[in-house]
């Protein structure tokens, strides 16, 4: 594999973007500074500091949640249509302004442009669906089945919500969230991630920009999340909470929202099975697994963690990712030709460095990579280890980053039995050409979402989310929007 240098002093574009991105906190439609000392948002491509933004306290939190709840009453009854219009409105000034947030999630983030380019399709696709939601809500009418009143089944917003969001989708995972809760009538306060803020500040210039009235959307980057979030959650006047990160902190924020009864959507944690039959077009396999494994540099809840292999075609399937990953091209994802960008910190670096020694320690061997290579930034080396053994940290860790794992299977059951012994169950992908097996594997494995023959399966208009403790509810799709929705059932007496 080759590795691009990395330019060390932002081009004059990149600074000029810079300059444009807001620097405060978002709130009741003004931007703020706030009183603490601000937050550092580094070029993980560098290690170097590229803008200062505002970092929001407890007291910051509170009050962009007066704003959400200010605004509550006259976003719930703005008509579908003028909601609808206005997330519309959105969808063509992020498709006027791709090339600058696809910049800014490059130089926060690490991401290679093309890909960068992709997010910006993929999120401006849940503006766009959420859009054509809004005007779709609907209920229900009818006669009970006694035949002693009318039946009215309604759904209005669940209220002000808190959304939390995660540094590797900076664009994907605001628009995912903030889309179907305007559409749904909801307020919004935004928290996103304090590796990667700069993004979501920008958007919700754009939201203003695109007419979304004062207070209904809200941000606050802070570097203190727990201090500012617990106050938000324990407030009364909240009513949803949507969380996208670690199943640990899933399961915090769980047990704080259960105190108000809040309604929550948490995408959690994954595990991914990558499973390949004997019978599997292994070109086909092979072009999934570059792009469910290092799509987003390995850093994603949906990238394949565990390549679980028919041994008859394990060597030829290793041979030839192998050589796949060779010709990739490590380096800041502002520069030509680079595939594979740096990972977010260099905490993120350690931990592969860790689950390789690890594997390598049971018996595993390295086909290529293995190690961080020398320099500015957070880099990895793109990674294929086969042999992994049993009880290696490999096989039970999200791995998060540029690493694929090769274990072998002979039966079907048996490869049922590794794709599902895990505690997450998020995604899976499953390459072979017998359509009965196929759809066996849809039944069997313990996912919330699968890729038949395919290494890619987001979309704005399917439901994403997992199953056991990769969490609880669905974002995206025709279940998306109902997620910030609530059933109400009146009977009117004949």
């Amino acid at each position: 594999m080759t590795i691009v240098d990395t330019v060390t002093e932002p081009r004059a574009l990149e600074a000029e973007l810079l300059a444009r991105v807001p620097d405060g906190l978002f709130i009741g439609g003004r931007w703020e500074q706030g009183t603490r000392d601000p937050i550092e948002v580094q070029d993980p491509a560098t290690g170097r500091v590229i803008k200062r933004i505002a970092n929001a306290d407890p007291a910051d939190g509170i009050r962009a949640l007066d704003a959400a709840v200010a605004a509550a009453d006259a976003w719930a009854a703005t008509a579908p249509r003028v909601r609808a219009e206005i997330l519309r409105r959105a969808f063509d000034l992020l498709q006027e302004r791709r090339d600058d947030f696809a910049l800014l999630m490059t130089l926060e983030m690490g991401k290679p442009l093309a890909e960068a380019n992709g997010e910006v399709t993929y999120g401006g696709e849940f503006l766009r669906w959420f859009s054509e939601e809004a005007v779709r809500i609907s209920g229900r009418f009818g006669q009970n089945p006694e035949g002693t009143g009318t039946m009215v089944v309604s759904q209005r917003p669940v209220g002000p919500c808190y959304l939390i969001t995660p540094w590797n989708f900076p664009l994907a995972m605001a628009t995912r969230k903030i889309a179907p809760a305007l559409a749904a009538g909801c307020t919004v306060v935004v928290k996103p991630a304090e590796l990667t803020p700069l993004t979501t500040l920008f958007f919700a210039q754009l939201l203003a920009d695109a007419g979304v009235p004062a207070g209904v959307v809200n941000v606050i980057p802070t570097s203190t999340a727990r201090t500012v979030s617990e106050p938000i959650i324990a407030d009364p006047r909240l009513r949803k909470l949507s969380f996208t990160g670690s199943t640990p902190v899933g399961r915090s924020l769980l047990a704080q929202a259960g105190q108000n009864v809040l309604r929550t959507s948490m995408e959690l944690g994954g595990n991914a099975p990558f499973v390949v039959f004997g019978d599997a077009d292994l070109e086909k396999a092979v072009d999934g697994a570059m792009l469910a494994k290092f799509r987003n540099i390995g850093q994603a809840c949906t990238a394949a963690n565990r390549f679980i292999v028919h041994e008859s075609v394990a060597d030829e399937f290793a041979r030839r990712v192998t050589e796949r990953v060779q010709a990739l091209r490590i380096g800041r994802g502002t520069e030509e030709g680079v595939t594979i960008g740096p990972l977010i910190d260099d905490r993120a670096v350690a931990s592969m460095s860790a689950l390789v020694e690890d594997a390598v320690g049971r018996g595993a061997r390295v086909l290529t990579g293995g190690t961080a290579p020398e320099g500015d930034g957070y880099f990895f080396e793109p990674t294929v280890i086969v042999d992994v053994q049993p009880g290696s940290e490999i096989l039970r860790e999200e791995i998060f980053g540029p690493i694929l794992a090769v274990t072998t299977f002979s039966t079907e059951d048996e490869a049922v039995a590794a794709a599902n012994s895990t505690e997450y169950g998020l995604v899976g992908y499953v390459f072979t050409q017998d359509l009965a097996r196929g759809q066996r594997m849809i039944d069997r494995v313990d996912t919330g979402m699968m890729g038949l023959n395919t290494g890619l399966v987001s979309n704005a208009a399917a439901p994403f989310g997992g199953v056991k403790q990769s969490g609880l509810g669905r974002e995206g799709g025709l279940e998306g929007i109902h997620e910030y929705l609530s059933t109400k059932y009146t009977l009117i007496p004949a």
